[in-house]
């Protein structure tokens, strides 16, 4: 087997692009007061209001504390607002406010921005491909 250095490595490359992306996405999300994370969970609640901060734990794939943190952010910002579950008080609920979602289509057109800048250079069949390699490599990971 050949030496390879870490940076010649396809995982050490993609946590790069990984990087390069985020910070892109966070430097557009800054602008309207957003952190890089808090757009998706406002995705998730515009997709179903009245989620669980459970659900919103898995659907993230993240620690308990960060969607916690995340949504108390949001909750100073005026974007959402958490209630107890009417049938069981010990459950969370997260609802946006009128605030949460007015910033649809913002975030939306950040993001467009973001995907350009990241995969613009690339042909629309490299697009495809990268796409269906990844989920690949994603679908592998999770086994």
């Amino acid at each position: 087997m050949t030496e390879t250095t870490l940076t010649e490595l396809l995982g050490y490359q993609l946590v790069q692009v990984c990087k390069a992306h985020r910070n892109k996405a966070e430097s557009l999300l800054s602008e309207i007061g957003l952190h890089a994370g808090q757009e998706v969970v406002l995705h998730y609640l515009w997709h179903e209001d009245g989620r669980t901060q459970s659900n919103l734990v898995d659907e993230l794939c993240v620690q308990p504390a960060t969607v916690t943190k995340s949504l108390d952010r949001l909750e100073s910002a005026g974007l959402v607002r958490r209630r107890a579950d009417a049938e069981d008080r010990r459950v969370s609920r997260v609802y946006l406010t009128d605030a949460g979602r007015s910033l649809h289509r913002q975030i939306g057109n950040i993001w467009l921005e973001v995907e350009a800048a990241s995969f613009g250079v690339l042909t629309a069949e490299e697009q495809e491909t990268i796409r269906r390699l990844l989920q690949k490599v994603l679908k592998n990971l999770k086994q």
